[in-house]
């Protein structure tokens, strides 16, 4: 069953929407920061009839079943491999708030250019951008390796976060449905889990979460990261709207679920604006939310290259700034993160909202730039340099956030 919240929007916004291709000025750019230039995706692939399928691996992965290509899904094109695990262990130095994760698809139809999972697609020998948005790895026995997995005496019934690496909700899900066999799983072993997504077909397993949840602790989070729907279609083009998320929201409270909003990544002086956030805040707390988690876009190599290229296409007068904010790496400058921390401590006040019950103790700093949000500026707009606009900040410099995609406990 297709959402109606799920269709895929059109690709503009996308560098070269179509073709793979980043422009001679994006290149330009990218050329000065040492960026290597993306291949084009070589395949095409739609029109009208039946699925393409296949049994010749088009790229090098293990175990690949069969390669298709669908009309539904136009210019995708799914991979299903045979898993050999699914239960994915957290290394102790992360830092994260739990030990294992569960991640049923690699590469995302979400297509956010801001993703930070993006250089995970090199590991395939794949590129972080089209690639990473339409070449879509799919563990098709996902749900029965994981069962074995959870039947082991050994296994300690410790919390699994899904959502962690790329989305278990996103348009993919439609077609392959591998989530309600994964949260039967893990309910009927005893595991608690948590579900961070910015996909609305979570509403298709909201009876089956609830059943879930007399079981063991459950754990939803939905990310919306901004309120303005046309800012949404450019930078994040395959997702639903933050109008249909928000409706999602609204429906999983009137279920009595308790949801955590992740507002990740805020980005520099596209969705930092006083009324930008403050929007933000007001609409997610009318919908029901208890708690948000804000934090500024992180850019990890791979994320960086597909977003600079990006906004040298859409917002080439931000380059400069941009550049300035993030100079020291992945992670946005101490004043900037300062700023924001403050914002949102006000405009949680302000709204009645918390935060995350483990939020205080992972911090951007700590993660080493290992997030995927943020940006420079919000407030009052101004012409003059990055200074101006972060220097203001009176909180604390221990802006806190965890990687967006990364589920919250609760």
């Amino acid at each position: 069953m297709r959402w109606e919240a799920q269709l895929v929007r059109s690709s503009t916004g996308q560098p070269d929407a179509g073709t793979g291709r980043v422009s001679p000025k994006a290149q330009a750019v990218q050329a000065e920061a040492g960026v290597p230039h993306l291949h084009p995706l070589a395949s095409g692939a739609g029109g009208p009839g039946a699925d393409q399928v296949s049994t010749e691996p088009l790229i090098q992965l293990p175990n690949v079943l069969r390669t298709v290509r669908s009309p539904e899904f136009e210019g995708m094109t799914f991979h299903e491999v045979v898993a050999k695990s699914a239960l994915n262990r957290v290394p102790e130095s992360s830092n994260m708030p739990f030990r294992w994760t569960v991640n049923p698809y690699r590469g995302c139809t979400h297509a956010c250019v801001y993703c930070f999972a993006r250089k995970t697609h090199t590991y395939l020998d794949l590129d972080y951008g089209r690639d990473f948005d339409s070449q879509v790895v799919v563990k098709r026995n996902v749900a029965e390796v994981l069962r074995a997995e959870l039947r082991r005496p050994s296994w300690g019934r410790e919390h699994v976060a899904l959502g962690t690496n790329t989305d278990p909700y996103q348009r993919a899900e439609g077609r392959y449905r591998l989530m309600p066999d994964i949260i039967e799983a893990l309910s009927a072993y005893g595991t608690p889990f948590s579900i961070l997504t910015k996909g609305t077909l979570l509403a298709r397993d909201v009876d089956l979460l609830a059943r879930a949840a007399e079981r063991v602790p459950v754990g939803v989070g939905l990310s919306i990261a901004m309120t303005d729907d046309a800012l949404s279609a450019r930078v994040e083009p395959g997702t639903p709207s933050p109008t249909a998320r928000l409706r999602l929201l609204e429906r999983l409270a009137g279920a009595g679920v308790d949801c955590h909003v992740m507002a990740m990544p805020i980005l520099p002086w596209l969705s930092d604006s006083d009324a930008a956030l403050d929007s933000l805040f007001e609409r997610v707390s009318s919908a029901g939310a208890s708690r948000i988690t804000v934090g500024a876009l992180h850019l990890r190599p791979g994320a960086r290259e597909w977003y600079f290229a990006w906004l040298t296409e859409q917002r080439p007068d931000l380059v400069p700034r941009y550049r300035e904010v993030y100079r020291r790496g992945a992670v946005a400058s101490k004043e900037y993160r300062s700023w924001l921390t403050g914002k949102a401590s006000g405009l949680k006040r302000r709204h009645g909202l918390g935060s995350a019950g483990w939020r205080s103790s992972v911090t951007e700093d700590s993660l080493g730039g290992g997030t995927a949000g943020g940006g420079p500026g919000g407030g009052t707009r101004t012409a003059g340099p990055v200074h101006d606009r972060t220097g203001a900040a009176r909180a604390s410099d221990a802006a806190t956030a965890p990687l967006p995609g990364q589920a919250a406990l609760f």
